[in-house]
């Protein structure tokens, strides 16, 4: 019962939209419209069917066909948008042309062609609605693995002089059981390296559920070296929290799997602890909390576990995979100089050209993608190396990010 209403309103969308393939269609042969009226119709009808099997059955294989039912519906809501704005418009201007029928008398018309905006619209709304889902297709076939690095200076006050110049490599949210193009990873991962950056962070989120999703991918990640290191931390997915489980104890079987995981890696897991980066006779602590995110998020992390004996250090890094964890835990209430966080994925959709950047992904998150700085204190959010869910990206593509440590 709990899924008649968000059907309903589909079945509504569907209804107000194709009100604009009638108007559209209008002038063609009655045999075209019926095909196109075919056509139309079979594609929520066949997404429903498959989405009620996937709903009596809990098969995990129909995840990608209800998928692309929810992106295709999330582009005729633009259409229906413009349809509504155009029909609010049409409303008051009926309105008001009644008010001013009863206040003044209509002039004689004189005989003439009166041009219809009503087709226009439809078109644009049935225009706007194939471009989005065509987007959302691109997203898939290029998107998802159109790797970008990101090139960042960050200045630090304290940083002592050996590791001014330091290059740090940011890997998130790898999500390796999203993947379906083995070759497109490989490349991305050789785009890192290809860069020799002289440590790597990964910022948590290396599998969707289970440990099992790294098998086919580990070789690859394997290769993710750097002279002073990889560091990693733990994500809300690599919990398998949003999983099924037999039991506890297979859950947490599962746990200590992929903990091995990133040791088999060669990648030091921070488990709410911290680590003394040498140069010489200089070093700065690097440290690494278990998941902690605001906003029903899991707070496994325990900060004050991890800053335990830190105070040597000059500097101090901190890989914590949720950006909301520094507004809410570190800024203004540590020394921590710099945090590294992922997450967030920009949501996977949105729009950057130069320094303009928008997403969905802030109206939930002020700090979603890129360098933030505030009090002398930083976060850098990348925008994540794969993808959940939706198995593409539009706008905001998959990051690499080279860091380089400045002293101030």
């Amino acid at each position: 019962m709990r899924f008649l209403i968000p059907f309903a309103l589909f079945i509504l969308v569907d209804f107000y939209l194709y009100q604009a393939v009638l108007k559209s269609t209008k002038n063609l042969s009655r045999k075209k419209q019926n095909w196109i009226k075919y056509i139309y119709w079979s594609i929520p009808l066949v997404f429903s069917v498959l989405i009620g099997i996937a709903f009596a059955t809990e098969s995990r294989t129909l995840f990608y066909p209800i998928l692309v039912f929810i992106l295709i519906y999330l582009s005729k809501l633009l259409g229906v948008l413009i349809l509504s704005l155009e029909d609010l418009t049409r409303g008051v201007r009926w309105l008001f042309a009644k008010i001013k029928t009863l206040i003044s008398p209509p002039k004689k018309e004189f005989p003439g062609t009166k041009i219809s905006r009503s087709t226009f619209i439809s078109q644009t709304a049935l225009a706007a609605t194939a471009v989005h889902t065509g987007a959302f297709g691109w997203g898939i076939l290029s998107g998802a693995h159109d790797y970008t690095i990101h090139r960042v200076s960050l200045p630090l006050k304290n940083l002592p002089s050996a590791f001014d110049g330091m290059v740090i490599g940011q890997l998130s949210d790898i999500h390796s059981g999203s993947f379906y193009k083995k070759t497109a990873v490989q490349g991305g991962v050789d785009m890192l390296l290809q860069q020799k950056p002289d440590l790597v962070f990964f910022t948590g989120d290396l599998v969707n559920n289970e440990a099992k999703e790294l098998t086919e991918y580990f070789d690859i990640f394997k290769q993710v070296k750097a002279p002073m290191g990889v560091y990693s931390v733990m994500g809300n997915h690599d919990y398998g929290d949003y999983h099924r489980w037999e039991n506890d104890a297979a859950k947490q079987k599962n746990l200590e799997m992929l903990k091995k995981g990133h040791q088999t890696l060669g990648w030091d897991l921070l488990l709410d602890e911290h680590r003394s980066l040498k140069i010489g006779n200089e070093a700065i602590g690097i440290l690494g909390i278990q998941n902690w995110g605001e906003g029903g998020f899991a707070k496994y992390g325990d900060l004050d576990k991890a800053l335990k004996n830190t105070d040597d250090f000059a500097v101090k890094l901190l890989l914590s995979h949720d950006p909301s964890h520094w507004r809410a835990q570190v800024l203004g209430k540590t020394n921590i100089d710099a945090a590294f966080a992922g997450h967030t994925h920009g949501m996977q959709y949105g729009v950057e050209l130069g320094g303009f950047k928008f997403s969905p992904a802030q109206l939930r998150y002020k700090e979603w993608a890129g360098l933030y700085t505030e009090k002398e204190q930083n976060l850098y959010v990348n925008r994540g190396f794969g993808y959940l869910g939706y198995p593409g990206r539009v706008g905001i593509l998959p990051e690499i990010t080279l860091i380089e440590l400045k002293k101030a």
